[in-house]
C-alpha cells in the first residue's frame, strides 16, 4: 500500500475547530485579537497574539494544557491509525503552526504516523515566548500565488510532495481539507488523484462554483465519521486497483516467459 500518500490539512480537519482561535479564545485574549485582526495579516498577528499573552504571564504550559483539549471527533484517530497501518505515507500541511500541531498530536498518540508536517514555523525561544513565523518570507520572497495567503501556498507545498513522491506518477494522493487555502492544492491534483473536501466549508464551495477545474476525483465528507468511511474506503480502492493491474501485469510476464522458452531451439544431442 506504499502507493499511497494522503495528506491532511489539520484545522477542523484533523481537529474540529480553528486552533488558533481555540487558543486565542480559550485564553481570554479574544478582544485584544479582534482589534488587531485588521491591522496585520494573521500569521504575523497570531506571533503578536504570543508576545502579548506572555507579558500577562501566560506560561507555555498553560497554551500546552489549552491545546491538549483541544475538540476531535472520536473517529479522526481511529482512521488515521488505520490508514498508517494499511502502509500509507500520511503527511500534514496546515496554516497552524509547528508547535500547535505538534502538541496536540503528541497528546492524541499519533505524531509517529506522519512522516512529514508542513506547516509556519512555531517554536519557544530562550525567553519563554512562543514565536510563530511565516512558512513563506512573504517579505523577502512572495510565493506569488492569488489564491493563497501571504505566507503560505498549500499548492507549492502539493507540487513538491508530488515532485519528490510521484516523480513517474507511480503515486497517488488523496488530500483532505476544509478552508479556502485548501483550493489551491486542489487544482494540482492529477486524475488519478482524490480530493477530499469537507462538505459546506469554503474549499466545498470554492469547488462547487466549478469542479471541472479539478481533476482528482472528488469525494466530500462532514464529520470524522464519515471523514473514516470515505478514506478507508478510497484506500481499499486504491489497493484492490494495484493488486488487479499486478496481477494482469503477472500473468503478461508469465505468457511472455512461456511463450519465448516455446521459441527456443531444441538442444542438438551428441552421439557418442
Amino acid at each position: 500500500m506504499s502507493g499511497i500518500v494522503v495528506v491532511f490539512d489539520f484545522d477542523k480537519t484533523i481537529v474540529d475547530c480553528d486552533s488558533d482561535n481555540w487558543v486565542i479564545d480559550e485564553l481570554g485574549a479574544t478582544d485584544l485579537f479582534n482589534q488587531l485582526l485588521p491591522t496585520m495579516p494573521w500569521n504575523s498577528l497570531m506571533d503578536r497574539m504570543m508576545m502579548e499573552l506572555h507579558a500577562l504571564g501566560v506560561t507555555i504550559e498553560k497554551i500546552e494544557e489549552v491545546l491538549k483539549r483541544i475538540p476531535i471527533h472520536p473517529r479522526v484517530v481511529p482512521a488515521i491509525k488505520a490508514a498508517h497501518a494499511l502502509g500509507c505515507d500520511l503527511r500534514v500541511v496546515s496554516d497552524a503552526n509547528m508547535f500547535f500541531i505538534e502538541t496536540i498530536l503528541k497528546h492524541l498518540g499519533i505524531k509517529e504516523c506522519f512522516s512529514e508536517i508542513n506547516t509556519n514555523p512555531g517554536y519557544v525561544n530562550e525567553e519563554g515566548r512562543l514565536r510563530i513565523l511565516p512558512y513563506h518570507d512573504f517579505n523577502k520572497a512572495p510565493h506569488g500565488c492569488s489564491l493563497c495567503p501571504p505566507n503560505m501556498c498549500k499548492g507549492l507545498i502539493i507540487e513538491r510532495i508530488q515532485d519528490s513522491v510521484c516523480p513517474e506518477g507511480s503515486k497517488r494522493i488523496i488530500y483532505l481539507g476544509d478552508g479556502s487555502g485548501d483550493y489551491c492544492p486542489s487544482l494540482r491534483l492529477k486524475e488519478r488523484d482524490f480530493m477530499m473536501p469537507r462538505k459546506n466549508f469554503p474549499v466545498w464551495d470554492l469547488i462547487c462554483k466549478d469542479p471541472s477545474l479539478v481533476k482528482a476525483e472528488i469525494h466530500e465528507w462532514s464529520d470524522g465519521e464519515e471523514l473514516e468511511r470515505v478514506l478507508i474506503h478510497l484506500i481499499n480502492k486504491i489497493s484492490k486497483e494495484e493488486a488487479s493491474q499486478f496481477i494482469s501485469a503477472d500473468c503478461k510476464l508469465q505468457t511472455l516467459c512461456v511463450s519465448a522458452h516455446e521459441a527456443l531451439p531444441q538442444a542438438l544431442r551428441v552421439q557418442q
